[in-house]
């Protein structure tokens, strides 16, 4: 699955609310922000917000800025984000100012709510039904791969912000937070109750805009099964980031792995040919790092840009198999070994066998083939 990379932005008050009760919109950010939040939106392929969104502040959702649209325009985008709204129920309301300004629109909802949104909107949008039920998951692959969106703006509401994040599809949260207090229970809360990944999230950036405060956060913890989240991505980017670091070789593959425990706490890194080891393999040198009694092994995620190795005539033992006497039951690469060394190599097979779940992320393959470009015709 290729899905794009997808931002959540929101504004909240000191306790956590989005709005309050009243009849009018609460305006948590600054002028200032304001602005930000249409220079990110100028950045984005596409703005996403639930359809209880549309229905409750009746948002245009545009790209304000002229000299913003232009520069667009100038880079072969649409002057505006495509605009994307879901719904399970197909209740949109066809007035609502989100179909009648910017550019395209999309509404994604179930077979059922399908036949109702397109006979109140005509031909405001193109609808697209996902199934008996909504599926994140399909929908942000129909929008990479159908669409072509590479960067996805969810602005709202509550609930949609809650299910990516709890699916681990978020790639970065951006929080504006208001130094007001709502105090209302009946008023709208950013996240829901519910399961949410385990580990604390990584704060990239804090920036003061006024009177309210930016903070970026990136998730950290790796999945758990073999559907990939957000971290996952995050992490294999800087395995393959390491195998740029490699000395060059024209008889080895260059590598990078990165170890990570299930609380997203990095444990080791490594890459080939570490330390001046003209022998030493990436996930190798990543695990030696690591006390071979640590618990947190049993639970950790190996990221590595190619495949764990199942044979090597440098040492005993392939990579493949000391990822597996090390506990780790989770490997995520990038790209499979190719028979450029060692015929018919399958270290995924391997661990496969072993009790491992391997997952492949080939849109990191060209990252990872980069610094082997000399070994691979």
């Amino acid at each position: 699955m290729s899905y794009p990379y997808v931002l959540l932005s929101a504004a909240v008050s000191l306790d956590g609310y989005l709005d309050d009760t009243g009849p009018e919109r609460l305006l948590l950010s600054s002028p200032a922000d304001f602005d930000r939040v249409d220079a990110v939106r100028a950045e984005s392929d596409a703005i996403l917000v639930g359809a209880g969104t549309i229905r409750a502040d009746n948002p245009r959702l545009l790209v304000n800025s002229a000299e913003r649209r232009a520069a667009r325009v100038g880079q072969g985008m649409p002057e505006y984000p495509l605009k994307v709204t879901v719904t399970a129920s197909g209740d949109l309301d066809p007035a609502a100012k989100f179909w009648h300004t910017g550019g395209d629109k999309l509404v994604y909802t179930t077979d059922r709510g399908a036949e109702r949104a397109a006979r109140l909107l005509g031909d405001s949008a193109d609808v697209v039904p996902l199934g008996p039920a909504l599926d994140w998951r399909v929908l942000l692959e129909h929008l990479r791969v159908v669409r072509g969106v590479r960067r996805l703006m969810v602005e709202g509401g509550g609930t949609v912000h809650t299910q990516l994040l709890q699916q681990g599809l978020a790639d970065e949260l951006q929080l504006v937070l208001a130094p007001l207090l709502v105090g209302d229970t009946d008023a709208p809360r950013l996240f829901g109750p519910g399961t949410y990944q385990a580990g604390r999230l990584c704060l990239v950036e804090t920036r003061r805009i006024e009177d309210v405060v930016l903070m970026r956060y990136e998730p950290t913890a790796p999945g758990t099964g073999p559907a990939p989240v957000a971290a996952d991505r995050h992490w294999l980017g800087a395995a393959c980031a390491l195998a740029a670091l490699c000395p060059p070789s024209g008889t080895a593959f260059s590598v990078g792995a990165v170890v990570v425990a299930a609380d997203g706490t990095e444990l080791a890194r490594g890459h080939s040919r570490e330390g001046g080891d003209p022998v030493v393999h990436a996930e190798e040198a990543a695990l030696a790092k690591v006390d071979p009694a640590d618990p947190r092994l049993a639970g950790a995620t190996v990221y590595s840009s190619l495949e764990p190795c199942a044979r090597r005539a440098s040492r005993p033992a392939p990579c493949s198999e000391l990822i597996l006497r090390a506990g780790v039951r989770r490997v995520v690469t990038a790209w499979r070994e190719p028979d450029t060394f060692v015929d018919a190599a399958d270290g995924s097979g391997v661990l496969v066998k072993g009790g491992a779940e391997v997952v492949v992320l080939p849109e990191y393959e060209s990252q990872a083939k980069a610094p082997n470009s000399h070994l691979v015709r």
